[in-house]
């Protein structure tokens, strides 16, 4: 025969007792939950904004594209000469404002780009109005004279390096990528000659001369 006494309250206090810790228990494990979710949002919205940041940061520093001011193969000096202006082989904000009013004043597109259109009615073409009439024979003789035709010539204070002795901003300019005296020769040609057709011999007033 049971001895509880059912009239003490000690078997109820006991059970609201368990009942109690039970719903503790359950509170902790949502807050614990709560805060597992929380910290997984906040992450997320980090990365996403560590991302974000990336991307505008890639697109800040894309390099624009370098648009060129006169025609592959043509000489700015001789531009310059059928502008009537200064022929010092260099196409600053004079020339460029020299080609604008002779495209304004011959109906053509004023973008001050020297173009097929612009030639024409300037009367030049690339064959014409090359530095001299063989760029090749020109840019060599500039190697020769510049660095004994030597790709991998530095100059005694360091800052002209290469075949053609670049200034390394002049070679970051033309789409070169590290050090010009470390770049394949076919490389130095290319620029070299996208050079000469952009600027003359101008970029090289003792040896271009």
């Amino acid at each position: 025969m049971s001895t509880t006494d059912l009239s003490s309250p000690d078997p109820w206090l006991a059970s609201q007792r368990r009942s109690r810790g039970r719903r503790a228990a359950a509170a902790r494990r949502l807050r614990r939950m709560r805060g597992r979710r929380a910290g997984i949002a906040v992450l997320g919205a980090s990365l996403a904004l560590a991302g974000g940041a990336t991307a505008a940061s890639s697109v800040h520093k894309a390099p624009a594209k370098k648009t060129r001011a006169v025609a592959p193969g043509v000489s700015v000096a001789a531009v310059q000469e059928a502008l009537g202006v200064t022929a010092d082989g260099v196409f600053g904000p004079q020339t460029r404002r020299a080609v604008k009013q002779f495209q304004r004043a011959n109906g053509l597109t004023v973008d001050g780009i020297v173009g097929p259109q612009t030639l024409a009615a300037l009367g030049l073409s690339a064959q014409d109005a090359s530095a001299s009439g063989d760029p090749s024979a020109t840019l060599e003789k500039i190697a020769a004279c510049e660095s004994g035709g030597d790709p991998t010539a530095v100059s005694a204070d360091g800052r002209y390096r290469g075949k053609y002795q670049f200034k390394r901003s002049t070679w970051r300019a033309y789409g070169g990528t590290g050090d010009p005296a470390q770049a394949p020769e076919a490389e130095q040609d290319r620029i070299a000659a996208a050079l000469l057709a952009d600027q003359g011999t101008a970029p090289w007033p003792v040896c271009g001369s």
